[in-house]
């Protein structure tokens, strides 16, 4: 018989707590979504930079230009051999 008026009283208090909240569950729910939608968008953020950053180092932009250079003289080769 404790045991039963035990766990009423444990399930009053926890209604009256849950009541006493201000969100309600379907808020709480709007707020998760909110939340993982300021998160993608965060790290999407966070990966453009990133790249642009990777882009813009000084490794990328001397890569780059090497490979440009040597294709521009492949192509002059194939041009010059096709055209004695």
């Amino acid at each position: 018989m404790r045991l039963y008026l035990a766990l009423a009283v444990l399930l009053l208090a926890l209604l009256a707590y849950t009541e006493a909240q201000d969100d309600t569950m379907q808020q709480k729910f709007s707020n998760v979504g909110d939340q993982i939608t300021e998160f993608g968008q965060s790290i999407a953020e966070k990966t453009k930079k990133a790249f642009q950053t990777i882009q813009d180092s000084d490794f990328a932009v001397a890569t780059r230009d090497f490979f440009r250079n040597g294709f521009e003289k492949l192509k002059k080769q194939v041009e010059d051999i096709s055209n004695p």
